[in-house]
C-alpha cells in the first residue's frame, strides 16, 4: 500500500470518528434557528407587557429597571406548574431571583430548558443539608476592604452584589441578600490602598456580583486608581453581562476600558443557547477595542455536562472571538446539589475535546480546592506508566505508545 492509500484510509477513519459530533451539530444548529424565532416572539410579549419600545430594549438601564423578580410576573412569560409556582414563591423568600427581560426571552418551552434552569428557582434548592454557604472560605481570605486573596501575585476586589440575573448555581448566593448593593467607595478605596502597599500584587480581578453593573464613573475610578499603581500590570473584570445583559457593553464603557490597557474581561457562557446574535454584536465592541475576552464556564449537571455540547459551545465561542479559558467544576454551595456533576463527566469531556477540536477551543478543567486553597487543574491521564527513562503514553484515540528519553 503506497503513502497516498495509507493517507486516504486514515482520513476515512478520522471522518468516521467525527460522525456523531457532526450529527449533533446539525441538530443543534437547526434548534438555534427555532430558538431565534422563539426569542423574537417572547421579546415582543415582554415589550407589550411593559409598554416599551425597541429602543428601550436596547437600553441596559431599562433592562435592569424591569428585571422580573416575582413569580406573578414571571408566569406571564414562562409555562409553570402550580407546584413550580409555589416552590418559586417559597424559595424567593430566602434566595431571591431576578432575570433581565433579555435573558428571560431566551427561555424555551422545555421543562429542562438550560436558561430556565440557571435563572429560575428550582425545588432542588430546598436541599440544604449538602454543601456550605461559603465553600471557598472567602471570609478567611479577606486581608482588607473587599479583597479575596489566595495567591502570591494576584487578588480579587468584590465591588457589588448586583447581577442582571442571579444564577441559581452561584458560588456567592449567600451575598445576594434582600437588596442590590454596591460595595461602598470607602471599602473599595481601602482595597486599592492594600494593593498599593503590597508591591507583589501585579494582577487584579474586579468582580462581584457583576463588575460591569457599576456606573461608568465608578468603573473609571477603579481603573484610574489601579493603573496609577506602578506594580499593577494586569486589570481584569469579571462580568456576565455579555450573557445576561449584552446591551450594557456600550460605546462609552468600551472607550473607558480602552484608556487603561491592558484590560481583560472574563465572562460566563454555560450553554450555546446563550451565545445569541445580540451577545456576539456587543462582545465585538470589546474585542474590536483590543479587550481580550475569555470564558469561564461552570460544568453543571443537566445543563452542559455533555461532551458534544461543551465542544460545540467552545467552538462557537471561538467563532465569536472569545477564548475558552476555564471549565469550573461546580462548587458545593448549599442549595445547589442538583447542579453538581461527577468529576468523571468533566474528564470525559476533556478527553473528547482533545482529539475532536483544536487546542484553542479547549479550556482548562478546574477544581477549586475547598477552603480557599486555590485552583487545581484536572486532566485526563495520558501517562500510563513511567519507569526509568521509559514512558507508556496513551494517545487521544486510546492507543498506547512507548517513549524512551
Amino acid at each position: 500500500m503506497n503513502a497516498r492509500e495509507v493517507s486516504l484510509n486514515r482520513a476515512n477513519e478520522l471522518k468516521k470518528a467525527n460522525e456523531k459530533f457532526l450529527d449533533f451539530k446539525k441538530k443543534i444548529k437547526h434548534q438555534e434557528l427555532l430558538d431565534d424565532l422563539h426569542y423574537e416572539k417572547k421579546k415582543q410579549m415582554l415589550l407589550a407587557f411593559f409598554k416599551a419600545t425597541e429602543k428601550d430594549w436596547e437600553n441596559h438601564k431599562w433592562q435592569m429597571h424591569n428585571r422580573i423578580m416575582d413569580v406573578d410576573t414571571l408566569q406571564n412569560f414562562v409555562s409553570l406548574t402550580s407546584k413550580e409556582i409555589d416552590d418559586i414563591r417559597a424559595l424567593n423568600q430566602t434566595n431571591r431571583f431576578a432575570i433581565s427581560p433579555y435573558y428571560l426571552a431566551l427561555i424555551g418551552e422545555e421543562t429542562d430548558d438550560p436558561i430556565k434552569m440557571q435563572s429560575i428557582p428550582n425545588s432542588g434548592e430546598f436541599i440544604t443539608d449538602y454543601g456550605k454557604d461559603d465553600p471557598m472560605a472567602e471570609e478567611f481570605t479577606n486581608p482588607a476592604g473587599s479583597i479575596t486573596r489566595r495567591y502570591p501575585d494576584r487578588l480579587i476586589i468584590n465591588v457589588t452584589n448586583v447581577c442582571a440575573m442571579y444564577c441559581r448555581h452561584c458560588q456567592r448566593r449567600r451575598l445576594i441578600g434582600e437588596n442590590d448593593e454596591h460595595t461602598p467607595l470607602k471599602i473599595i478605596n481601602e482595597s486599592i490602598d492594600y494593593i498599593k502597599n503590597n508591591e507583589e500584587i501585579r494582577d487584579v480581578l474586579v468582580t462581584g456580583g457583576d463588575a460591569f453593573l457599576l456606573s461608568n464613573k465608578q468603573i473609571e475610578h477603579i481603573l484610574k486608581s489601579l493603573r496609577a499603581i506602578p506594580h499593577v500590570e494586569i486589570i481584569r473584570f469579571g462580568t456576565r453581562t455579555p450573557v445576561t445583559l449584552p446591551m450594557r457593553i456600550t460605546d462609552e464603557l468600551v472607550s473607558i476600558l480602552k484608556k487603561y490597557h491592558p484590560v481583560y474581561v472574563n465572562t460566563h457562557f454555560n450553554h450555546p443557547k446563550e451565545i445569541s446574535k445580540i451577545s456576539i454584536k456587543h462582545l465585538s465592541k470589546l474585542i474590536d477595542a483590543g479587550i481580550n475576552v475569555g470564558n469561564q464556564a461552570v460544568l453543571l449537571k443537566g445543563i452542559n455536562d455533555n461532551k458534544f455540547l461543551m465542544t460545540y459551545m467552545n467552538q462557537k465561542l471561538l467563532m465569536a472571538r472569545v477564548r475558552p479559558y476555564y471549565i469550573f467544576h461546580a462548587k458545593k454551595v448549599k442549595g445547589t446539589s442538583h447542579f453538581i456533576p461527577k468529576i468523571s463527566d468533566g474528564l470525559e469531556i476533556m478527553s473528547f475535546m482533545r482529539g475532536h477540536t483544536s487546542g484553542m477551543a479547549i479550556p482548562t478543567y478546574i477544581f477549586n480546592a475547598p477552603g480557599g486553597l486555590g485552583k487545581i487543574p484536572l486532566l485526563p491521564s495520558y501517562i500510563i506508566s513511567h519507569e526509568n527513562d521509559t514512558y507508556q503514553i496513551k494517545t487521544w484515540e486510546g492507543n498506547i505508545i512507548t517513549y524512551k528519553e
